[in-house]
């Protein structure tokens, strides 16, 4: 997916100072969760050409005791007479495939050669004093931040990185914390519930869910795959992204999925995005409130930390492009689908999609050189998000104190109680 790349980034004009940026983008490209699969695939799936490295070690790591370079490497038994639903072969479901790594590499890459090639904003070498990774409780993200940071900062990041993590049960990240309100909103006009918006568009695909299921195998009571198209989307464009055939029938190979099936899919998957998270009302902003509110609360202070660093350190000394000296001045975040759509909800985005692999949302903090004011840019693909808010319109060189008081006033949304 599009991201904030040198050679397409929209520079502001010189009478401002970058101050800060945060990055918050979707993994990127993996195998199908396992959930996803089908019964028995008709092909395997071989993940032969990378690693998955899954060891612990003590700290500092320069003493009499270290540890190995551990990795996973599937493997199956003659004597276990049982087969793994799915695929056969020698992935995790999921897991980043190589591409996905390479994906994430350049990501990297790309972000290093904006914020230090072009501004020279980030640091030439990993500053742990400046910089920070963050990564949700699922290891796919984090197999995604060893190659981003190695794309950014190159040897310097094969040191020892930290990557921040917040507990399984509060993350906000990804999200994974418990919020009954957010929980009872999406009851109420998402996926298995009655709403007329959402049911209408799985009976007029009842068809395609025939063909679909008589291909696949998936029985048609089967409720993962039937509440919503989820399931069938991640199967197949995971086969696509990685130029693998589209599945047939294992009993009937004549019997396959089309690429007009295929197509089908995947337009009613942009239909539910687009419903869940912007064209179902008001309840989608009090959805994505209620789910993501904190990790938006969390952005917003990072906000403020970022001013107030910059004005204590204004007398003191400066980054040779102007920018304040102490405190973060680059966070990254790397999450889910899940996760950049709710904020895209929130910040009410004139047009919805599905995020696909990588989708990126970067918040730039800049200063005014003559005002000294603060002033908040964000980018949606790498270029300026536009949102149908009136109040927050076109989200380019805006006062940060409106994006601020936007997040502060969501605050309101959320029902009383644990959220």
């Amino acid at each position: 997916m599009p991201h904030a790349r040198r050679a397409e980034y929209p520079e502001v004009n010189s009478s401002y100072f970058l101050e800060y940026v945060e990055v918050i983008h979707r993994h990127h490209k993996r195998t199908p969760y396992a959930a996803n699969t089908f019964p028995v695939e008709a092909y395997p799936w071989y993940c032969d050409n990378e690693a998955l490295f899954y060891y612990g070690a003590p700290l500092p790591t320069d003493g009499a005791n270290r540890s190995a370079n551990t990795y996973w490497s599937v493997s199956t038994s003659s004597s276990n007479p049982l087969a793994p639903r799915g695929f056969n072969g020698t992935c995790q479901f999921p897991q980043i495939t190589r591409g996905g790594l390479d994906d994430s590499w350049q990501h990297g890459n790309d972000l290093y050669g904006v914020y230090h090639d072009l501004l020279g904003f980030l640091p030439e070498e990993y500053d742990p004093n400046l910089v920070s990774f963050r990564v949700t409780n699922n290891v796919i993200t984090s197999q995604v931040a060893s190659m981003v940071t190695s794309g950014m900062f190159g040897g310097e990041a094969q040191q020892n990185l930290p990557l921040l993590i917040q507990p399984a049960s509060i993350d906000s990240l990804e999200p994974a914390y418990t919020c009954s309100a957010a929980k009872n909103k999406f009851f109420a006009y998402g996926a298995g519930s009655s709403d007329s918006g959402w049911t209408s568009h799985l009976k007029a695909a009842s068809d395609l869910y025939a063909n679909l299921d008589a291909i696949s195998g998936i029985p048609p009571t089967d409720p993962g795959f039937h509440m919503s198209f989820d399931h069938y989307f991640d199967n197949l464009s995971a086969r696509l992204c990685h130029a693998k055939p589209l599945p047939c029938n294992v009993s009937n190979p004549s019997l396959c999925v089309t690429q007009a099936m295929a197509d089908e899919v995947f337009r009613l998957g942009q239909y539910k995005y687009s419903y869940l998270y912007r064209d179902a009302g008001s309840r989608t902003l009090e959805y994505s409130v209620a789910s993501y509110g904190i990790w938006a609360a969390e952005l917003a202070q990072n906000l403020r930390d970022a001013m107030h660093a910059a004005t204590d350190s204004a007398s003191g000394s400066t980054g040779s492009n102007g920018t304040s000296s102490g405190g973060i001045r680059y966070r990254h975040n790397i999450a889910h689908d899940g996760s950049v759509s709710r904020l895209l909800s929130i910040l009410q985005i004139d047009t919805m999609v599905w995020p696909g692999m990588g989708s990126e949302v970067v918040f730039e903090l800049y200063k005014g050189k003559l005002d000294q004011r603060y002033y908040i840019r964000v980018l949606w693909g790498g270029q300026v998000l536009k949102s149908s808010n009136p109040t927050l319109g076109v989200l380019n060189m805006l006062p940060v104190e409106i994006l601020v008081a936007y997040f502060d006033g969501l605050k309101s949304r959320k029902d009383t109680g644990p959220v």
